[in-house]
């Protein structure tokens, strides 16, 4: 099939970022990838959650959230209702797991890294860009923490990345945009440090169920494009 970007099956998005998108905050960048644009921000805070205080190690939590117009049409912002959706909080969730997953807690003092990641728009693919780019301002705002003399040595072990796949009209095809996510038989969202561990892997199969080869075909493809956004995110935490 072709798709409607004219990219082939297992070509990402085009991606572009800006980081120190914001004055204030010791890590930030705005990424885009296709039509999605998320803004992510690393904040320090020097406490830690109540069952953290004395243990001697630091935390790395996630918000997110969708302006109203980021979508075709308007959402109502959630503190209007009183509460997140169960959405939000699973996408919450998954993003400090998977920033954690990457972070020697053990290495940071007693503080709070706030990362907060802002979809500006959505067009498929918020919560991996949400990861992407939530790790480039965690590293940078590590660095900055650093410079600091707040953070001694190196907390990061890895990098972190994520990526959707799905088969769609039967095809495997890499970084699913909204129209295509719609449309997959099957649906992926795969999160892996930069050398290839997996830290999580979401598959549903919204008609026909998928086989074992199917799983391993759409980790192998999502691990392709993961270390493809590695190397860009290397360079965007160098910049």
């Amino acid at each position: 099939m072709s798709r409607n970007d004219g990219r082939g099956p297992r070509d990402l998005r085009p991606l572009r970022y800006e980081v120190g998108y914001l004055q204030w905050a010791e890590g930030s960048v705005l990424l885009e990838m296709g039509n999605t644009r998320v803004l992510c921000s690393a904040s320090y805070e020097s406490r830690v959650p109540p069952w953290l205080q004395g243990s001697g190690r630091g935390w790395v939590s996630a918000e997110y959230s969708m302006l109203p117009r980021a979508t075709a049409e308007r959402t109502p912002r959630e503190a209007t209702r009183g509460r997140l959706s169960g959405r939000t909080q699973e996408i919450q969730r998954l993003i400090g797991r998977s920033l954690r997953g990457v972070a020697r807690l053990d290495r940071l003092p007693e503080c709070t890294i706030w990362i907060d990641c802002d979809v500006l728009q959505a067009d498929g693919g918020t919560r991996t860009a949400a990861i992407t780019g939530g790790y480039i301002a965690l590293a940078r705002a590590i660095a900055t923490l650093r410079e600091r003399d707040i953070v001694k040595g190196q907390p990061l072990s890895d990098a972190v990345a994520a990526v959707s796949a799905g088969v769609v009209e039967g095809e495997r095809l890499l970084d699913l945009s909204y129209e295509e996510d719609a449309r997959a038989e099957v649906d992926f969202n795969v999160v892996m440090t930069g050398s290839g561990r997996l830290i999580e892997v979401q598959g549903t199969a919204e008609g026909e169920p998928f086989t074992r080869q199917d799983l391993d075909e759409m980790v192998t493809l999502a691990e392709d494009g993961i270390r493809r956004l590695v190397e860009i995110q290397r360079q965007a935490i160098e910049a």
